[in-house]
């Protein structure tokens, strides 16, 4: 099998369905809510960054890199007053198991054993260097259900995926607030979900927009030449990033992930509790193909 970039994207695309129940699935907003935790923010900070234990808010907005500054400080450190970490990593993890046997995903099944055996695979060998917010996943103690197994991989691949995407806008010289103008000029997610749930007026949405027209990326609400170029880099230079997280697997066994997880993938979007739009831009086009060739 010929490793070519667009390879580790269909992945994700696999892979983050699986996890984002966590964000999505009415079971982990009762979860969150039942330990206490004010609002969805809350609960979304306090069960993303519990792998790294309690850290200042300034550490959560650094690895999460494309958050406003003042919406992460209004729910950490706050939320370890009412639970701990590992309160919410307990619940986090309970939650999204319940939310995938709800979509008649059979934890049993041998579709399910060899994903997560495959996935698992894959995320104990995915290079750890630079990549904090994968690492601090990754020194949580692995299941052995191989429900909960397959959404911890998931969970440690798509972090290690993110955290490989912001080292590139990093280098780039796009900062997380720029980040997500670029990603809704390129049509990747509609502006307003975007500066609703990352927390934009209009002065702010102006502010970056114009940061960027300055560099000659942006004309008004569209990407110019430069902008499309400068997009396009980034996300090939995620994609060949990524491919290292799947380096363990041999071309057989990425194709029997493929053909296990593809329809993993089908039935999550099927339950409906994932929006058509979020902000990871997720293409379900590809999910009617079980083969890792495009």
């Amino acid at each position: 099998m010929d490793r070519e970039p667009k390879l580790a994207r269909r992945f994700f695309d696999r892979i983050e369905p699986v996890h984002a129940v966590t964000y999505f699935a009415p079971e982990a907003r009762a979860a969150l809510d039942g330990l206490g935790f004010k609002g969805f923010w809350m609960g979304y900070f306090a069960a993303r960054s519990a792998p790294f234990g309690v850290v200042a808010p300034e550490v959560v907005t650094a690895a999460f890199y494309n958050f406003a500054p003042h919406r992460v400080a209004k729910a950490l450190p706050a939320a370890w007053d009412i639970a701990t970490p590992a309160d919410a990593l307990r619940v986090r993890m309970e939650s999204a198991v319940a939310a995938l046997r709800r979509y008649g995903i059979d934890g049993d099944g041998d579709n399910v054993r060899q994903a997560a055996e495959l996935t698992a695979k894959a995320a104990r060998s995915a290079p750890l260097d630079g990549r904090a917010l994968f690492a601090a996943n990754a020194a949580l103690d692995w299941p052995e259900e191989p429900l909960a197994m397959l959404w911890h991989a998931a969970t440690l691949l798509r972090e290690q995926r993110g955290d490989g995407h912001i080292a590139v806008l990093a280098a780039c010289g796009v900062s997380g607030r720029e980040a997500n103008v670029l990603h809704a000029a390129a049509g990747r997610v509609p502006q307003e979900m975007i500066m609703r749930s990352r927390d934009y007026d209009d002065e702010q949405w102006r502010l970056y927009s114009d940061r960027l027209a300055q560099r000659g990326l942006l004309d008004g609400d569209e990407l110019t030449a430069a902008g499309r170029e400068l997009k396009a880099h980034i996300e090939d230079t995620t994609d060949r990033l990524a491919l290292s997280a799947i380096e363990a697997l041999t071309d057989d066994e990425v194709e029997t992930m493929f053909r296990v997880l593809t329809p993993i993938a089908r039935a999550v979007v099927a339950g409906g509790d994932l929006p058509a739009a979020t902000p990871m831009g997720l293409n379900r086009d590809d999910l009617d193909n079980d083969s890792a060739h495009a």
